[in-house]
């Protein structure tokens, strides 16, 4: 999460998974001293400090440069297009761009969660303001196994879009080009390697609809 005209600070999200991770989270976040429980946890930590290098330039900035983006993300690969949100839900009046694709893939259910009350924000802000075409959002679960919903009545924006298995990206290209004909359209991919060669192979072809598609590709490691 960058800052913004509204909001100085900025966030980091990060997954725990390996030994650097977990040590890192042990700094942040230490186990509560028995003396100290009957305080609030805020008072109990004792943050290390923390040096940011940068800032530096980052394919996503382009996202509203066109009229028309495509977001790709996959799994935690999200985290670079949730700056992306958070500006819109600030306000996205200012913006060139004026119709937002965003596709994230998942394993898991679960994973959705990280990001799911603000994308339901965002959905919710847009309807408001008499704008649902300009943010379109599709959900992935490529993992068909012990499938669940999300039951909870504040994500019902993203049950509908909840679709299960892994996207048919020919045809998702087919139908943003229709929609948008002879008009240029970003797309931006933080994600595996196999969803960015074949977006960036698919953004080459040719099309009847006269729609071009612009490849920018997040780095991914």
């Amino acid at each position: 999460m960058c800052p913004t005209e509204n909001k100085e600070t900025f966030g980091i999200h990060l997954r725990v998974v390996g030994d650097w991770t977990e040590r890192f989270t042990q700094l942040l976040l230490p186990q509560p001293r028995i003396d100290l429980e009957i305080l609030p946890v805020v008072q109990q930590r004792r943050y290390p400090k923390l040096y940011v290098d940068g800032p530096f330039g980052s394919p996503s900035e382009e996202v509203f440069n066109y009229d028309v983006s495509v977001c790709v993300a996959g799994g935690i690969g999200v985290t670079p297009f949730a700056c992306v949100l958070h500006a819109l839900l600030d306000g996205w009046t200012g913006f060139r761009l004026q119709r937002l694709y965003f596709v994230w893939v998942c394993r898991e259910l679960n994973s959705f969660y990280w990001f799911a009350e603000l994308l339901c924000a965002l959905h919710h802000k847009l309807w408001q303001e008499n704008r649902p075409d300009y943010f379109n959002l599709k959900l992935y679960i490529s993992q068909r196994d012990n499938l669940q919903s999300m039951s909870e009545e504040k994500y019902r924006p993203l049950t509908s879009r909840l679709l299960v298995g892994r996207p048919r990206w020919k045809l998702l290209f087919d139908e943003i080009g229709k929609t948008n004909r002879h008009k240029r359209v970003g797309v931006f991919c933080c994600g595996p390697k196999g969803i960015s060669r074949t977006l960036h192979r698919l953004c080459n072809s040719a099309r009847s609809s006269g729609t071009t598609f612009e490849f920018n590709k997040e780095s991914f490691s």
